[in-house]
């Protein structure tokens, strides 16, 4: 078994999870509560990863990143390496790819928190930064499980974007899901199913904890 490869999807998963919680948290508020017109717009961004194709999301990023890209050459001259076929640039695509499966739960828990807890809370003179932090985050802890835990499995078993982004280097980008399929080109098929096995389980069962947590997981968007 690959443990190298294991322990740094772990690292990837914990690192983008984290990410997403800090990112995911004022858009996802934005997301449920705002009124604005436009707000489709940002829907759909935030949704597209899970109907585009990984390898099409992967090209984007490697071309937006690459070293002949602004942000790539603006990385290379303060850190003298470059992103793509990185840690960093993995860190990058998983957070972009695995967006919706936190800013969604996220979104909807906001959503379903009883608009009157929250007047009423406006009505005592509590600002609108408390009464998130007081009232609507309290009331949303069970969402917010959710799109970490979904965050987590869904970066443990990236391939396609990864795959892009980071190229294939022991100890540096190879992911799980890379090791399998090493394993597999190289005919080494116990190896593999080895790795799939650990890697079911473990799918398993953070599918379980989220579907005990919350029954409605791929939740529609907020309407209001």
């Amino acid at each position: 078994m690959d443990w190298s490869a294991i322990v740094l999807s772990l690292r990837l998963a914990a690192a983008t999870t984290l990410i997403l919680l800090v990112v995911g948290l004022p858009l996802a508020s934005w997301l449920a509560f705002s009124h604005r017109r436009g707000r489709w717009v940002v829907d759909a961004l935030v949704a597209l990863p899970l109907v585009l194709p990984p390898t099409v999301l992967g090209f984007y990023v490697l071309v937006a990143l690459g070293p002949r890209s602004p942000i790539g050459r603006a990385y290379e001259t303060f850190t003298g390496g470059a992103i793509v076929f990185s840690f960093q640039g993995l860190l990058v695509a998983s957070v972009l790819y695995s967006l919706p499966f936190a800013v969604q739960p996220f979104s909807a828990a906001f959503a379903a928190v009883d608009a009157r807890l929250i007047e009423a809370s406006w009505t005592l003179g509590v600002s609108r930064f408390a009464t998130f932090i007081r009232v609507v985050l309290p009331l949303s802890v069970r969402g917010l499980i959710v799109g970490m835990v979904l965050s987590f499995a869904h970066t443990i078993g990236e391939f396609g974007v990864v795959l892009m982004i980071g190229g294939n280097i022991p100890g540096a980008t190879r992911t799980v899901s890379i090791s399998i399929y090493d394993a597999v080109q190289a005919l080494d098929y116990q190896a593999a199913a080895r790795t799939s096995l650990a890697l079911l389980a473990v799918s398993f069962v953070i599918l379980s904890i989220t579907y005990a947590l919350q029954r409605s997981v791929w939740a529609v968007w907020p309407t209001r």
